[in-house]
Order: C-alpha cells, then structure tokens, then sequence
C-alpha cells in the first residue's frame, strides 16, 4: 500500500485533531479497502477542505486506494472558482492516468484553473526524502497548521505517516489560547510554519514559551526576512532545539532542499543541500553549467519527486508525465564552497534600469530590512513600482534603494496601498499589482 501505511500497527493513531477527534493506521487501510470496492474505475473528485483529522483521514485514504483522485482544494474556495473547477475537470467519466495520484492549484494562482498533476511515484519519494533529512521517528508527534490543500502541509502527512508518527492539526489560529493547550496536552514534538507563521509567533513572544517537547521548528513557504531567520536559528542553537529552513515548489511535492541545523545561524539565508535523492545544479542563459561557486544562473534540480506537469482540462488527466524527473525552477541562485545554494532572485524578476540589472526581489529585502515594512517590488525597464501601506515611509523607501543601487530618484515610484495582495499562504500575488 501506498507510504507503507499498512505496515504500521493498525491500533496506531495516525492523525488527531484539536476537536479531539482521531483516525487510526488501521481506520486509513480500511477505507482505502472499501473505495478501491466501491469504485470500480479510477475516478475523479473535487474536495473541500480544511485543517481537521477527517479531511486529512478522507484524503489519505484517497490516495492509499489509488482509485479515487482529488483535486484538493479551500473549503473557503471562492464559488465562482469552484464553478470554473467544475466545468473544466467535473465530469468524473473520463480517464484518468494510471500514475497520477492528485491535484492541486498552482501556488499563488488565485483565479485561475491551472492545476499541479501530482504521481504516485511523488508521493513516495516526498515521504521518503522529507523524513529522512528531518530523521522523524514513529514517536513524532508534528504539529499541523498549513492547509490540507498546500502541498507543504500534505507534505507533513506523507513524511511522518510514512513511518508510522501521529500528525496533530488544527484550524485553530495560534493567537487562541486553545491553539497552544493543544500543542502542551498532545506533547508537539515539531512545528512546521511559512514566514508569515514565524512572524506570529515572534509577535506572541514564543521564546519565552515552556515548550520542552517541541524539538524541532522548519521553514519553508518562501525567502523568510533575516534578521527573523536568525532570531529563530539562534534561539533554537540556545535551546537545544534544531531550526531547519527548508526550499521547494509545489512543482516538486513541497521540497528540494534543506539547510542542515549545524548551519543554521552561520548560513543563514541559505536554502541549503538538495534534499536525499535529490539533486541541484545551475545553468547560464544559454543552457551551460555552472560548476564556479558564487556564479549566479538558474537554479534546477533532479529528482523523483519532481511532478508530472500540469492541467488545464479534463483531458490532460490522461496525460503522463512530461518533465521526466527534472525541472527549471526559475529562481537565480549561486552556490559556495561547501555546496550550499543561495536564491538571489526569480527569472524574471529583474529590471534593467538605466542599463543596469535590478533584482526586485533583492529590493523588497532591501527595504524590509532598512525600513522594517511590507512590500512589493514590480514594474518594467523604464522605473520600479513599489508598493507599500504606510504613507510616512514613502521618502524613506525610495532614499534606502537610491543608496543601495545608486540610481537616481526618477527611477522609482513609490505608491501606497491599504494592504499587500497575498493568497491563503501569505505570498504576494503580483500580478493584481500594476506594474506601469
């Protein structure tokens, strides 16, 4: 069976949620058995869902049947999304490909039906590298907050089920007194967040927390701010606790890289090693490798969890698998002379001011950094747009970026917003910002 699952005891709890609900090793095998009985024909379903132990029990045993295929989505979808879903995949009578295991929305994609067409083979390789790096035991006990339909919270489930750990999740929101009488009563032994759950956490003072159980915290999600990622590393090297930033896409089931605990605070900001059974390498603009440390190109990896492609209709259900095992991930990245790679920016997200390569990225780390505020950085060859939500801060975003790039004024516009469009996980979504 799919992860091993039926090789765990049958009486082992597998999840449990914060309403004090649970689902067995044994629970998840036999509603596998009962969908491969009741369909006779791999078919597909759309499933709303949200952080609770049944949603997560109903998707697992999809999957461990490898006869019902989801596309997961929010319970909260919007309606005229979902339409869009059901008219384009709804009609579960067409054939599906026999690897493909699930789907789920293109990260950020708000808005449109482009989905992640997800084998197997994915499944298997995310569960096996994820709990090997991260070296989880059967006695784990991980805390689950990012969404069921976020391949880095479905990532949670395979690592951990795959040995035979008890995942706990909750809807609950970590400002709630309830949230962290869950997290002492079920003895959390790991907490898995995005940079926007990291900076709840700052703000709730976490470090003063007595959370003795609580062994390992891990980042992935997106660039987390310095000065945060180093408050984290440090603390956690202060208290015996290991801090490990992590790196992926959805396109490959949640993980390519990790950066091991031993380096956390003297590489901070670094994505790290490709993860086990994975592997990086970097190419130029016209396709060369890269075999200099410290030579910026795009950054690409090799491995088994990397998806088969994507679909935009029902038809490309059928499809197999187009990308082979490797994929360009679009970041630009450079590694040093231990093998750790550095993102430094997204293909495509540079302008080329007054002849000069601007990275957008590099400029919205710039400004939270000088200017302690959220931003955006978008706009075309002839002046960066930068949006912001604070109006006093206007002189001093656009003096912060005269002085780092030593551009003049007129090649920056700093506009003000009420707040920075993001979707569900906390990235921006640029292209509801204009960019002209």
């Amino acid at each position: 069976m799919l992860l091993g699952l039926d090789h765990i005891p049958a009486n082992r709890i597998a999840i449990t949620d914060s309403d004090g609900l649970s689902f067995t090793y044994g629970d998840i095998c036999r509603q596998a058995a009962n969908l491969r009985a009741q369909y006779t024909e791999r078919t597909f379903v759309i499933e709303l869902v949200e952080n609770t132990a049944e949603c997560a029990f109903k998707i697992m045993s999809m999957l461990a049947s490898e006869r019902v295929v989801p596309l997961i989505l929010n319970k909260k979808t919007e309606t005229s999304l979902l339409e869009q879903f059901t008219q384009l995949y709804g009609n579960a009578n067409h054939a599906i490909h026999p690897m493909l295991s699930h789907l789920l929305p293109t990260s950020g994609s708000t808005g449109s039906p482009k989905l992640i067409r997800h084998s197997y083979d994915n499944i298997e390789a995310a569960g096996l590298n994820i709990s090997t790096f991260f070296d989880i035991k059967p006695n784990d006990r991980p805390l689950m907050v990012l969404p069921l339909y976020y391949t880095m919270g479905l990532s949670i489930l395979f690592s951990h089920l795959r040995v035979g750990a008890t995942v706990l999740i909750t809807n609950l929101s970590m400002t709630d007194a309830a949230f962290w009488r869950f997290v002492r009563n079920e003895y959390a032994t790991s907490f898995t967040g995005v940079p926007y759950s990291y900076h709840i956490l700052d703000l709730l003072r976490f470090y003063r927390m007595d959370l003795p159980e609580l062994e390992l915290l891990t980042q992935g999600g997106g660039k987390m701010p310095h000065d945060l990622n180093l408050k984290f590393a440090t603390y956690c090297q202060e208290h015996h606790k290991r801090w490990i930033a992590t790196y992926g896409q959805s396109e490959c089931t949640a993980r390519m890289a990790y950066l091991p605990a031993k380096w956390a605070v003297e590489k901070v900001g670094s994505i790290g090693i490709a993860v086990p059974n994975g592997e990086f390498s970097l190419i130029d603009e016209n396709g060369n490798p890269i075999q200099k440390p410290h030579t910026e190109g795009e950054l690409c990896y090799r491995g088994k969890n990397v998806t088969m492609g994507y679909a935009t209709c029902k038809d490309d259900l059928l499809l197999g698998d187009l990308r082979n095992g490797y994929i360009q991930t679009g970041d630009i990245a450079y590694f040093d002379e231990d093998g750790c790679y550095y993102i430094t920016g997204r293909k495509g997200r540079f302008l080329k001011l007054f002849g000069i390569r601007i990275g957008l990225d590099e400029c919205e780390q710039i400004i939270q950094n000088t200017c302690q505020t959220e931003c955006a950085c978008v706009g075309t060859d002839e002046k960066m747009i930068v949006y912001v939500t604070q109006n006093n801060l206007i002189e001093r975003v656009k003096e912060a970026l005269i002085q780092t790039t030593h551009l003049v004024a007129t090649a920056f516009e700093i506009r003000v917003i009420n707040q920075i469009p993001k979707n569900t996980i906390g990235k921006k979504i640029y292209s509801q910002l204009d960019n002209k």
